[in-house]
């Protein structure tokens, strides 16, 4: 990939030369596909269009400096998938099927893997969909799994340094009993007001609050909260929360590093206390927060006063990077390498 300039890149699609593809038919997986189309055919009554019989997962493929592909903890994304498909009803995609077709998508694509040092990645979306057609609401009987590829810069545009964000109450983003602990396209359609009123407003995204009592942090956005204080690492527990897998990484790390982990209810009140706060997933890895304002009050809340992340941020950040880029050693055994 010659005269590509891999520091600048944003985070969006990117057209790479192959997909691969695979159909649930007669109760069964069929043959793995490979496609250079960026379009599906499907039907009009698929459920997927109708009923949101639709989950996805985000992940990441990096490039060493010995110049060899890793993946993270690939394993941590087909569980989630299949719990996701549990929760609305879609055929689950067995570990090996998931491995071959993520394992085909990148090697197929390797040429947009991003070369060691430019703080990209290939981005690689494992997508489920209903494919099958009902139009009285029920189930398909018949999916599709796709895997698509891109390479990708940091989520948000200011990378590894603190950004603002407001916290709602006048939207939710899933109810308590609802579909917020797995990966599915609703969460995020309903999402789409508030992220985009809050960009306009300017601010890098939202933090939602729990649905039922309003004084609960729930997720930031598209990643979860986390806070430090007292050389503890505090994050939100919620059952309308999506378990991050780089949440669940950095717990683990911060335990490594020394620090107690606290997951539970976490209070806004308590904002005024952390001297650290971020939001982490895939796609953002650790994006530190500078500033929380509540939008019905205005009320700010101030973190990195010095316009840097806080130096545990920082160091839980560079451990992760280092792990998943080869230069930290995988303790947990959390990386596969790409033959």
């Amino acid at each position: 990939m010659q005269n590509m300039d891999w520091g600048k890149l944003p985070f969006g699609y990117f057209k790479t030369d192959y997909n691969v593809r695979c159909y649930y038919r007669d109760g069964k997986w069929g043959e793995v596909e490979v496609s250079s189309s960026e379009y599906i055919n499907i039907h009009m009554a698929a459920t997927s269009l109708h009923y949101g019989q639709e989950a996805f997962e985000g992940m990441k493929a990096y490039r060493g400096k010995d110049g060899k592909i890793r993946l993270f903890r690939w394993q941590e994304n087909a569980k989630r998938m299949r719990k996701s498909a549990d929760g609305i009803l879609m055929a689950r995609v067995p570990d090996e099927l998931f491995f071959e077709m993520v394992s085909k998508a990148v090697k197929l694509n390797e040429r947009f893997v991003p070369p060691f040092g430019h703080g990209a990645a290939l981005y690689i979306r494992p997508l489920l969909i209903g494919t099958g057609v009902q139009v009285g609401v029920s189930p398909a009987k018949e999916y599709m799994f796709m895997v698509f590829v891109g390479p990708v810069g940091p989520y948000f545009k200011e990378g590894f340094n603190p950004v603002s964000m407001q916290i709602i109450s006048d939207f939710d983003r899933a109810a308590p009993l609802g579909t917020g602990h797995i990966k599915v396209g609703g969460n995020y359609a309903g999402s789409l007001f508030a992220m985009e009123r809050a960009k306009a407003e300017g601010y890098a995204s939202v933090i939602f609050l729990e649905a039922k009592e309003k004084k609960y942090i729930d997720e930031a956005g598209p990643a979860n909260f986390f806070a430090i204080k007292d050389n503890t690492y505090i994050t939100p527990k919620s059952n309308s929360i999506l378990p991050s897998i780089t949440n669940m990484s950095l717990m683990t790390l911060a335990e490594d590093l020394g620090l107690k982990v606290d997951r539970r209810q976490v209070a806004v009140e308590e904002l005024d206390a952390f001297e650290e706060a971020g939001a982490c997933g895939t796609a953002a890895i650790i994006s530190p927060i500078g500033k929380i304002t509540i939008r019905e009050t205005g009320k700010v809340y101030e973190f990195a006063k010095d316009g840097k992340a806080g130096p545990v941020s920082t160091k839980l950040f560079k451990k992760l990077q280092g792990i998943q880029y080869g230069e930290e050693p995988d303790t947990h055994g959390w990386v596969t390498i790409l033959d």
